[in-house]
């Protein structure tokens, strides 16, 4: 059983990769450039895709790069983005608020059939990892899932998942900022209570009309493989199953500068956290505040998140006083060298 445990926390939805470098590794990092870490990721590895998109001065551009860093024809690749999906799910709890569905400041047995005889956190507790959740609790198909090499999360239903929450008090559990896929699938429980709607097409809509056609729950098809199985209900779909391209994601960065609507408000800080590991701030990486799902690094003036699955790790951040933002897309796993989270930071900073 600890076996299991330890492999659910190599290839959950994990929040993404930073802990695993050796110490000796780490220390490398802090002086290296965005290009040397891509050139050291990418040394020698035959199958590697990663594609980097950058905004800057009112104008998009991106690349692709393979074996060594060298850049290779720009086409299209479809990347799982993991835990960016929460992202997306707080900016529909955004927009539910927006509607007058929901107030971010309710506890969730409003919206949800839960007993009363527990306490239950906010939906704003939620939406910044305060919740006092774990990241995950351990399902029987986690122990099939781990043995077949499925995601962690696969066949975990949404009735599994109600009964789960009902088990749930967190009277006495640490408030302080801990990352949470049970959150944000919880979040996702209550999108579908109050829109009366599966969570799949809900989201699969949003995209859509956000002008992301390449955008969408994964059904498990794409072109770089490994990806992800998701069966319809799974109750954990809302934590990280969306893929996309580095066109629709550039697209989504864009967004964020909107100064008005949705975008606008789920970066404003909801909660201060003051979270950041010993390990993150030697290399400049800072989580100080949440907004809706998003991290705020105000230490360096940014906006981040970042994405990880078994085969694929990400990140998306911005700077919304340059307009600013960099887009990293990676086909390879979070524990995989140096992550997309510090190329992308790196990358964002050498040109904010």
């Amino acid at each position: 059983m600890v076996i299991i445990f330890a492999g659910l926390a190599v290839i959950g939805l994990t929040f993404v990769g930073l802990f695993i470098f050796m110490k000796k590794q780490m220390a490398k990092i802090p002086s290296m450039t965005a290009k040397e870490c891509l050139d050291y990721t990418l040394k020698d590895k035959e199958d590697a895709i990663i594609t980097i998109g950058i905004i800057k001065d009112g104008h998009t551009s991106w690349d692709v790069y393979g074996k060594d860093g060298k850049k290779i024809s720009s086409k299209l690749h479809t990347y799982e983005i993991g835990s960016l999906t929460k992202t997306i799910t707080a900016t529909l709890i955004c927009k539910a608020a927006d509607e007058g569905k929901i107030c971010i400041d309710d506890t969730i047995d409003k919206y949800l059939d839960l007993p009363q005889d527990k306490e239950y956190p906010t939906i704003a507790d939620l939406l910044t990892h305060t919740s006092g959740y774990k990241e995950y609790y351990l399902e029987s198909p986690m122990v099939k899932n781990f043995f077949t090499g499925k995601n962690s999360f696969y066949g975990i239903s949404d009735e599994m998942f109600l009964k789960r929450i009902a088990r749930v008090d967190v009277s006495k559990a640490d408030k302080s900022w801990r990352y949470s896929n049970f959150g944000f699938a919880t979040l996702g429980q209550i999108l579908e209570a109050v829109y009366d709607c599966e969570y799949t097409e809900m989201a699969n809509e949003f995209l859509l009309e956000q002008g992301m056609g390449n955008s969408h729950i994964s059904t498990g098809d794409g072109d770089l493989g490994k990806y992800w199985d998701w069966e319809k209900d799974d109750a954990y779909i809302p934590a990280g199953a969306v893929v996309s391209d580095i066109e629709d994601m550039l697209i989504y960065a864009g967004h964020q500068f909107d100064e008005d609507g949705l975008f606008s408000k789920v970066h404003n800080s909801l909660k201060e956290v003051n979270a950041t590991p010993s390990d993150w701030e030697q290399m400049d990486i800072h989580v100080d505040a949440m907004g809706m799902g998003w991290i705020i690094d105000e230490t360096n003036g940014i906006i981040w998140h970042n994405g990880g699955t078994g085969d694929y790790n990400c990140y998306v951040g911005f700077c919304p006083e340059t307009k600013t933002a960099v887009v990293v897309l990676s086909n390879l796993s979070p524990g995989y060298k140096i992550p997309s989270t510090v190329i992308g930071i790196k990358k964002l900073k050498e040109i904010k």
